[in-house]
């Protein structure tokens, strides 16, 4: 069984890229209070659509999903789940409602990781919910082409209360003790809850919300605002390439975190510079238009008044549309589609 001594890595040392993406992010938060003190409507927007995108992308990487309408409701708890990948995105709502509101009031501890989980399930008629696996599960990696082979063989079932417990205290005692940064801490930590594996189904989900509870919890507030998991969802290939870099020789002990350290943090710096543009640009900026007009200048490619609606949060839908209107007028877009199917594109031959 897999020993686990996080004391140990107070001996490690880390190269300069991952101190780089620790003290960039150290910076951020400190600036965060500043970002912060915005005002409570663009704070507001900015959490709402977070809420959504990180509901959104988190089932989606896993394969669950329903209609963007459909989905706004669940998470506005407007209606209730129809079919089972809505009831999976009304857990993980729930779920991410509780660390949003009731983070400090969250122990890492193996009691409250199944009460998650739980919660997870707890509108499917899945049974397990709330209780470690009983049968050994495998991470299998599926070709086009129909072939799949096994990547990894998580913890045996026997093992995996303990490996949860003994993880959940190993990193309590090393953030205590401050072996080393929390922000190399937790990516350490959730490699190896993923490698463990602990449940039947959800631990891909499971990981990301233990994320986001374990930034909160070290004053990393920025996947409140940001969505952190629409981030990794964007990046999925990547992901699963150092999910599976890190999974190497980890029974023994002997695998490499790095990949995975460096892919987390880097998820997180990205995010804070996606806060910092989206509520930093407001004290440079006055009209809506000059707001909008930026906006579309940081954008590629095709893009919807939604999309430049949730990079302006400090305007309201029908400022946005208006500038839209002016700048479709003045040559600067092109307009394309009608209704709701309408999108945009810069005029790559405007001067």
């Amino acid at each position: 069984m897999r020993q686990f001594d996080y004391s140990k890595l107070r001996g490690s040392s880390w190269d300069s890229e991952i101190l780089s993406f620790v003290a960039q992010i150290h910076e951020y938060k400190g600036k965060q209070e500043l970002f912060l003190r915005q005002k409570p409507v663009e704070l507001k927007r900015l959490i709402d659509l977070a809420r959504i995108q990180s509901t959104e992308s988190s089932n989606k990487i896993e394969g669950i999903g329903t209609s963007n309408a459909r989905l706004r409701q669940l998470v506005e708890e407007k209606t209730t789940p129809h079919n089972r990948d809505e009831q999976e995105i009304a857990g993980y709502r729930d779920i991410l409602n509780t660390i949003h509101e009731s983070f400090e009031h969250i122990p890492l501890k193996s009691e409250f990781i199944l009460q998650l989980h739980r919660d997870l399930l707890s509108y499917t008629d899945k049974t397990f919910g709330g209780n470690y696996k009983n049968t050994q599960n495998f991470i299998n990696e599926f070709h086009a082409d129909g072939t799949s082979f096994t990547r990894f063989t998580s913890s045996k079932p026997f093992e995996t209360p303990q490996a949860v417990h003994d993880i959940c205290v190993e990193y309590q005692q090393a953030l205590e003790k401050q072996v080393i940064d929390p922000l190399v801490l937790i990516p350490i930590f959730i490699c190896d809850f993923l490698c463990i594996h602990p449940f039947n189904d959800g631990n891909g989900r499971m990981s990301r919300l233990l994320t986001t509870l374990l930034l909160y919890k070290s004053g990393y507030m920025v996947g409140k605002y940001i969505s952190i998991e629409k981030k990794i969802e964007k990046t999925k290939e990547i992901y699963y390439d150092v999910l599976g870099k890190i999974s190497r020789d980890w029974h023994d002990g002997m695998n490499d975190y790095t990949p995975f350290i460096k892919y987390l943090l880097g998820i997180i710096l990205n995010s804070y510079k996606d806060l910092e543009s989206r509520l930093g640009s407001l004290d440079r900026m006055s009209t809506p238009y000059d707001i909008v007009r930026t906006a579309v200048g940081n954008t590629l490619g095709v893009f919807t008044k939604a999309q430049i609606l949730a990079q302006c949060p400090s305007i309201g839908s029908s400022s946005v549309e208006a500038a839209l209107k002016k700048l479709k007028e003045e040559g600067l877009i092109i307009r394309q589609g009608g209704g709701r199917s309408t999108t945009y594109m810069r005029n790559l031959n405007y001067h």
